[in-house]
């Protein structure tokens, strides 16, 4: 039988949860794993059901979206790993643990490919066997450098793309081509410290917590849906320096749960901000 992850959101009411499953009962499929919520402010349900059983999907999604609230966001996906393509600049922290938990498997994720704009990552990524594309963004616009990345992307038309410290600012219309389906670490704890040189901002400011926000990417700067956010505790003597190598380690983890989240089917985007089941 296949796999299947529904994910539903819609306005809350009495009785969803059963409405649902009996829909799925009637469709012979077996449920294994449910989850739901709902935020009470908005009066907002978000459900996600794992199940297995073969079905005519769009039977599925047209009996939902006729016995749901007007306006349910349906969305109904087979159980398999993400189609994914990297971008990295210098930075191997990210990309580097990226790499060893997609050999091992953990991720739900098949990396098709990792494109910079320098070179200075190459060999890591060979050590892989992943395609490795080098595109400079030297003599030429933001723009022409994002056509050519497009042009590679295009190749393989990747589900997902994982910004792994790509230090490049995105155009609005290169956002607008991956709607919630780019996943940029950030080296602090958001809202705070927004931009260049957090840390040298965190050190300033005298914090004693110290973060990375992972997070979707879309037309103003650092500001996109939150997936997930880590901390770790550092002090006084805890120099600038001490503070980046620190760091480091959280943006490793942040990033990868972060992904096994969305690839997981476990995201939910509501407004400007995410429901995690």
């Amino acid at each position: 039988m296949s796999a299947h992850i529904l994910l539903i959101d819609c306005e809350d009411d009495k009785g969803l949860i059963y409405l649902i499953t009996d829909i799925l009962y009637k469709l012979n499929v077996n449920v294994i794993l449910n989850d739901e919520f709902v935020e009470v402010p908005s009066n907002h349900f978000f459900m996600r059901t794992e199940f297995e059983g073969d079905i005519n999907e769009q039977e599925l999604i047209d009996t939902l979206t006729a016995a749901l609230p007007k306006g349910a966001r349906i969305r109904l996906n087979p159980k398999k790993n993400k189609e994914v393509v990297v971008l990295a600049t210098k930075e191997h922290h990210c990309l580097g643990d990226l790499l060893i938990r997609h050999k091992f498997n953990e991720l739900n994720a098949n990396i098709l490919a990792v494109i910079s704009n320098h070179k200075h990552l190459q060999s890591l990524v060979g050590s892989f066997v992943i395609p490795f594309h080098y595109i400079t963004h030297e003599h030429v616009s933001r723009e022409q450098h994002e056509e050519a990345v497009k042009k590679t992307l295009n190749i393989y038309q990747p589900d997902y793309l994982i910004l792994a410290k790509y230090m490049r600012i995105l155009t609005p219309e290169f956002t607008r081509a991956y709607p919630n389906r780019m996943i940029n670490i950030h080296h602090s704890f958001l809202p705070a410290f927004i931009g260049a040189n957090p840390y040298r901002q965190a050190f300033n400011r005298g914090v004693k917590l110290i973060g990375a926000t992972a997070h979707f990417v879309n037309e103003d700067l650092d500001q996109g849906p939150i997936i997930h956010q880590e901390v770790t505790h550092v002090n006084h003597r805890y120099s600038v320096k001490d503070m980046s190598k620190a760091g480091k380690e959280i943006e490793k983890l942040t990033l990868a749960k972060a992904v096994q989240l969305v690839f997981r089917d476990r995201v939910f985007v509501y407004g400007n901000k995410t429901v995690n089941l």
